[in-house]
């Protein structure tokens, strides 16, 4: 794979419903950032809470420009995806900001 230059984080957000932990574990392993990937959106970290008043889950993925993320956003499989991931979720929601390495909410 050719490395890419991070432009841009498209941040997803979200709370795992009780007892389907398994279900969206092998979801979104063996289905979601695959084909995410193909949609031009790389997974880059995955944040986990494990105290306090925020999301369970935040998932990072980079994109070289703009265009792709309104583009991967804006399809038909973006949707269909999200629309599974969100029988394994609650709270789901996302934001787009300029790549910087580290943490950003």
């Amino acid at each position: 794979m050719t490395p890419i230059i991070p432009r841009y984080k498209l941040l997803m957000t979200y709370d795992i419903k009780p007892r389907e932990d398994n279900a969206y574990y092998q979801f979104v392993l063996n289905i979601f950032v695959p084909r995410l990937q193909q949609l031009g959106l790389y997974m880059w970290r995955a944040y986990h809470t494990a105290y306090g008043e925020y999301p369970m889950r935040q998932l990072e993925f980079l994109a070289e420009d703009i265009d792709t993320v309104y583009k991967a956003m804006e399809s038909e499989e973006f949707q269909t995806l999200v629309d599974r991931l969100n029988t394994y979720i609650v709270n789901y929601s996302t934001k787009i900001v300029a790549f910087r390495d580290g943490f950003q909410f």
